[in-house]
């Protein structure tokens, strides 16, 4: 299975607009970060988790060539505002399965009403098959199985996803010991850090490293990056050895 992060970077991206923070004007592209967003491939299988108001962009960049599917993780705009830009897909596939908490749909079908629309629907718009993601029920995607992982951004609930031993885990904060449970014997782990700083609804680095060594996966990749974290190359050589921040474009094979 290939993980491509098309994505890295909080709710805002880097640089933030209009912002002369160091990092932001750093010109490392590991600096560089769009919405977060990962592409997962594996035989003739491709699915995407989230996306976000950079989609296009990040679609081109790495020419992906079919998406099967997306998995939501929740609806804040930084995962779901991209959802129109699917159409090329629709164009050549027909219906894209979109898999989402209940709630999630029901936000998209307020922001993006044209798509759900069963009545003199506009021919051009994106069309999409819902369904629904519970709690303690798994899910096929393409030949694999999905574990939905129930964490807390803050005071909303989130999806995570376990897939053979990989798993994703974004806008995290905090996870009852019943979901951990979920991830033991991970070879990758992908998990939200935003700075060094603590967050009310996110992990910082710290939580992050001290959340990495209770799974102990085989390595870890830190995401949803924002610019107060610090430059790249500096945050990386304090990090273990067997955790990376990620990057937009990285690939790796598990």
């Amino acid at each position: 299975m290939k993980v491509y992060f098309l994505g890295t970077g909080t709710s805002q991206g880097i640089p933030v607009i209009g912002s002369s923070h160091p990092v932001c004007k750093s010109n490392d592209p590991r600096d560089k970060r769009l919405r977060v967003s990962v592409w997962i491939s594996w035989e003739n299988h491709s699915f995407v988790i989230d996306c976000g108001p950079d989609f296009r962009q990040q679609m081109l960049v790495s020419e992906c060539p079919k998406i099967d599917g997306i998995l939501f993780t929740h609806e804040h705009s930084d995962h779901t505002a991209g959802l129109d830009d699917i159409r090329p897909f629709n164009f050549r596939q027909g219906n894209i399965p979109i898999y989402l908490h209940k709630r999630v749909l029901e936000s998209l079908k307020r922001r993006f009403d044209y798509v759900f629309e069963t009545v003199d629907k506009y021919p051009g718009a994106p069309s999409v098959e819902p369904i629904e993601v519970v709690n303690g029920q798994n899910f096929s995607i393409g030949d694999k199985i999905a574990i939905p992982i129930n964490v807390m951004h803050g005071g909303l609930q989130v999806f995570g996803y376990r897939i053979d031993n990989f798993a994703y885990l974004t806008d995290v904060k905090t996870i009852e010991q019943s979901e951990i449970e979920k991830l033991k014997g991970l070879k990758v782990l992908v998990v939200n850090a935003l700075r060094e700083e603590p967050h009310h609804s996110h992990f910082n680095l710290e939580e992050a490293l001290d959340f990495i060594k209770i799974l102990q996966p085989e390595k870890a990749y830190l995401t949803h990056i924002s610019h107060r974290m610090g430059f790249h190359e500096e945050v990386q050589k304090q990090l273990p050895e067997n955790v990376f921040l990620a990057y937009d474009n990285l690939q790796i094979t598990i």
